[in-house]
């Protein structure tokens, strides 16, 4: 069975001259903290690089001697630096976190299907991530905000366990001040300092008005919050396909090879991770995949 894809985005499985079962060499740039577990890498190619990458797809990261782990895109920079925000929570992704500038990591991809921006162009736009959901929300951001005028009103729902667990809080205050998208920040357990909102992200949807019929939504976060919210969401008039989540089940090879991500007929790697609603919705609802 071969797997569905976007040819536009999925440049890396595609493009004959690239081996994508072939690690490209790439040297760490910088490696910043972002939070107690979660830090963003910045890396740039030894030899010639992978692929353009589009917001929503994923790289699967080598750390030499382990293995590798997909992950998304935080940034897309022109300069063609490869910018991943990662979690630390295996042997793989804490060998990543040590790692100084000047170490090397191995990179293929891009892989899979990205957001769907250019189809939210001239409408409203709602973003909905959890914890570090807002890293692959990251690049939709940076995107509207270089081309304002292209959208609609645009809001951006951020939420996370505790106010340490909040990613980019230093651009999430710089997105605030600017007032050109609509910063809604809100923690499930807060502390004696924090001023915002406290509760779950679905409950702080509710307090966005929402244009249901002109409004492309994208969400990216836990698999339960993704349910509640894009429920949510159809509940406030926008349609299941103009929705966008974001699912990351078991990747291992990148390109529908092994099978270890295949639900039904999808491989999520491939075909996804980014997936409407309508398509998405029926496969979460069966508890065995």
């Amino acid at each position: 069975m071969t797997p569905s894809v976007d040819p536009a985005l999925s440049t890396g499985r595609l493009n004959p001259r690239i081996d994508p079962m072939r690690p490209v060499p790439y040297r760490v740039v910088s490696n910043e903290r972002e939070t107690h577990d979660t830090f963003t890498l910045s890396l740039t190619a030894v030899e010639d690089p992978l692929p353009r990458e589009a917001p929503g797809q994923f790289n699967m990261l080598w750390a030499w001697g382990l293995g590798e782990s997909p992950i998304s895109f935080s940034a897309v920079p022109h300069s063609g630096q490869l910018v991943h925000t990662i979690r630390d929570v295996g042997p793989v992704t804490h060998k990543l976190w040590g790692l100084q500038p000047g170490a090397f990591v191995g990179a293929r991809g891009p892989f899979g299907v990205g957001w769907p921006i250019e189809s939210a162009r001239g409408r409203d736009v709602v973003l909905i991530a959890g914890g570090i959901g807002l890293a692959p929300l990251r690049p939709v951001i940076h995107a509207i905000l270089a081309d304002r005028s292209a959208f609609g009103e645009v809001t951006l729902v951020v939420g996370a366990r505790r106010v340490h667990d909040l990613v980019f809080r230093r651009e999430l205050d710089h997105w605030r001040l600017e007032r050109q998208i609509n910063v809604r920040v809100t923690v499930d357990h807060p502390c004696s300092h924090w001023t915002g909102s406290v509760g779950i992200v679905s409950h702080e949807l509710r307090r966005v008005a929402v244009d249901g019929d002109n409004t492309v939504a994208m969400v990216c976060g836990p698999e339960v919050m993704m349910r509640f919210v894009s429920a949510d969401l159809v509940g406030l008039g926008v349609s299941p396909d103009q929705i966008a989540v974001s699912m990351e089940r078991n990747m291992q090879c990148g390109i529908g090879l092994c099978g270890h991500c295949q639900l039904g007929e999808t491989f999520i790697c491939a075909d996804g991770p980014v997936f409407t609603w309508r398509r998405a919705g029926p496969l979460m609802e069966v508890r065995e995949l």
